[in-house]
């Protein structure tokens, strides 16, 4: 067995434990970690030994490893319609399996070594499941070989960064890596694979152990920094955990830097951030630097379409409901509607693509009725764009995409909306779910089925038809593919609002063309929904300029500043 092995794996390295004679050596291994990425030293011998030697410097990972003997037998392989497991062929596959590592709060990897060990070092494994409609990267895991990495006499292996894209609508993805990984191990040699598990990922442990995976007490170490923290030492800020993924998210980027940090109200996400003798408050994304006029300016749908058309922004034709025959003719004239309430969030109320008087009439009763305030706007073909600006830059840009599932040939078609419901939920931290509403029936009705209907395997169906995150709708990053038009819109639109941090939603055919319609402004946009762009980081950069974020190995490129 070779000696003293260690395997950068670009996120961090793994070290063997078992091949180092003096724990003293694999410690000032462990003490030699680069900024921005996480080691792990795995099969210790005593664990214990080097924690209680260096307490201030290490740790016990609170993880359990399940093993799988791969010497009898072991599941088989099912496969999924409309995917496809293999390994990764491309550098630019390396960087999507990264993007899949930050949407799941992940530490991502420095590429070139991702792509270093594909080519150069058969002990390493990366597949990716593919999604074979559009060629998308869904899913990723890594195998690491112990026999062929240091002639293990154990024939060892493990798997590493199982990660699913939470907003697929593929079910049954990770099961599916981690049989086709264990095949490919067996198939090499290896007597047993393993896997680290935190400890109370409770969905993950019953699904390794419906594989046949056993728990064994192999521990590992990790060393003592800002991004391990909350695994070693428990956060003592009253109010932190019940936080909503929104706040949460900037939080926790405000920790890390050393940002002191006051919950002061949980329910509605109030936090307090105080650093270098500058006290701001939040409310998710919105801070005082907010002016009242501003998110006065986004509250009226109607005043903001005002506001942005006057400065050169392309608005939809519209007009205030007056409940009347007028709200007809004006249907007839521009032939579909978007009807939505003045004010409001979150796509409620709205109805998208009416095109019938009757159509008409229930969606002014969904947006309030009669007596209400309702915005009637001329419907455009295109894709949902969010575009996230802070501080006069564009930080992200985003396509919302609406809830859709994916048949099996079995299921009815309420089921499969209810499981994907409950996947997006526990993706979310439970903001997005799919009511089995008459918004969804109606849906489900124009594309010919019923609720009650079996959609053929791998067949997929729209079920919502606006793409709000929390009615089931899913975001896709496009930042890098997004025109410098579009951009300039975005700036032009908060510049007119005078509003520091926005999403400004775009109605566009293209994210690489230069056609658009402006549909509205936000003033708290989620900065959870734009993974793997760094937006906490940039937010928390916006209000606290001197302080010092962590320095990932990877950060996704960004386009360049559109010319004024």
């Amino acid at each position: 067995m070779k000696t003293d092995v260690i395997q950068e794996l670009g996120w961090g390295r793994l070290v063997f434990g078992q091949t180092f004679s003096e724990i003293e050596e694999i410690g000032r291994v462990l003490r030699d970690e680069a900024g921005g990425t996480r080691d792990i030293c795995m099969y210790l011998k005593d664990p214990h030994v080097l924690v209680a030697l260096h307490p201030e410097e290490y740790f016990i990972d609170p993880s359990h490893t399940y093993r799988l003997d791969l010497t009898g037998e072991i599941p088989e392989s099912t496969p999924i319609p409309g995917i496809e497991i293999r390994p990764v062929r491309t550098k630019d596959e390396a960087e999507r399996m990264n993007r899949i590592y930050v949407l799941r709060q992940m530490v991502p990897a420095d590429v070139e070594v991702m792509w270093d060990n594909h080519n150069h070092n058969p002990a390493v494994q990366y597949l990716v499941a593919v999604d074979t409609a559009d060629g998308e990267i869904i899913g990723t895991v890594t195998g690491v070989d112990h026999r062929a990495l240091f002639d293990d006499p154990d024939r060892g292996s493990s798997l590493w960064c199982l990660a699913v894209d939470p907003a697929t609508v593929h079910a049954g993805l990770g099961k599916q890596l981690a049989i086709t990984l264990a095949h490919r191990m067996r198939d090499a040699g290896a007597a047993f694979m393993d896997l680290s598990v935190m400890w109370d990922n409770e969905g993950a442990i019953k699904l390794y152990e419906r594989l046949g995976f056993d728990r064994t007490p192999v521990y590992g170490i990790k060393r003592k920094n800002a991004i391990n923290e909350k695994l070693y030492a428990k956060r003592q800020i009253e109010g932190l955990e019940e936080l909503n993924p929104y706040s949460r998210i900037i939080a926790d980027e405000a920790i890390r830097r050393g940002i002191r940090v006051t919950v002061l109200d949980a329910d509605t996400g109030y936090i307090q951030l105080e650093h270098g003798g500058r006290t701001v408050i939040t409310r998710e994304s919105l801070s005082q630097y907010t002016t009242a006029v501003a998110m006065s300016r986004c509250e009226d749908k109607r005043v903001t379409r005002k506001i942005v058309e006057k400065a050169g922004v392309r608005v939809p034709r519209g007009r205030s409901a007056t409940f009347d025959q007028e709200d007809v003719e004006f249907l007839d004239e521009v032939g579909a509607l978007v009807v939505k309430p003045v004010r409001g969030e979150q796509g409620a109320g709205i109805t998208i693509g009416v095109q019938t008087e009757k159509q008409l009439k229930d969606a002014l009763r969904r947006a309030g009725g009669e007596g209400s305030e309702v915005l009637l706007e001329e419907f455009a073909e295109g894709v949902d764009l969010r575009i996230l600006v802070i501080n006069g830059r564009v930080s992200a840009a985003a396509i919302r995409r609406p809830a859709t599932i994916v048949g099996d040939g079995e299921t009815p078609i309420h089921e499969l909306i209810r499981r994907h419901s409950k996947r997006r939920a526990a993706a979310t931290g439970g903001e997005s779910k799919i009511p089995l509403d008459d918004a969804t029936e109606a849906t489900v009705r124009e594309g010919g089925y019923t609720f009650d209907d079996v959609l053929e395997a791998g067949e997929r169906l729209q079920v919502r038809r606006t793409a709000n995150l929390h009615t089931g709708g899913t975001i896709h990053d496009v930042t890098d593919r997004l025109s410098p038009a579009l951009a300039q819109a975005a700036l032009t639109a908060t510049k007119a609002i005078d509003i520091p941090v926005s999403g400004i939603d775009l109605l566009v055919p293209d994210v690489e063309g230069e056609e658009y319609v402006f549909i509205e402004a936000n003033e708290r946009p989620g900065l959870a929904n734009h993974e793997p762009q760094p937006v906490p980081a940039e937010f928390i950069d916006y209000l606290f300029p001197n302080s010092a974020r962590t320095p990932w190995t990877w950060q996704p490129e960004k386009p360049q500043d559109p010319v004024n």
